[in-house]
């Protein structure tokens, strides 16, 4: 009977021990979500999570984003800086005059109107 007693801590124990693992490995994983997501509000100047800051706090210094994750991050990061910002097509508008913007404009509309005819011709 002792046997099976001791058997039965062993198991108990050895269940405890797994699931603290498993805690400890999903409190990383959402300790790394955080930190990508200060990582992106950073980069996209959002307002900060105090409860994303928590949780890197409470993970410990030992947290990573994965390098997948940051490449993806880095990525998008090096499209956005290869496009013109919205700040840079409002210049680059302001620096156009109104004729420029009158003539771009007309020009689009008789594209489309030329094309829509091509298509739709009537009988």
């Amino acid at each position: 009977m002792s046997h099976k007693i001791r058997e039965y801590e062993e198991y108990q124990k050895q269940l405890v021990e797994e699931k603290m693992e498993r805690d400890a490995d999903f409190l990383h994983k959402k300790a790394e979500r955080a930190t990508l997501r200060v990582c992106l509000r950073d980069k996209y100047r959002l307002p900060k999570s105090e409860q994303d800051e928590n949780m890197i706090e409470i993970a410990g210094d030992d947290v990573d984003v994965p390098e997948e994750l940051l490449k993806m991050v880095d990525e998008d990061a090096t499209e956005e800086e290869g496009k013109d910002s919205i700040l840079g097509q409002i210049q680059n508008l302001q620096n156009m005059d109104m004729d420029q913007l009158k003539e771009k404009a007309s020009a689009t509309v008789t594209e489309l109107k030329t094309k829509a005819e091509e298509k739709c011709s009537l009988m």
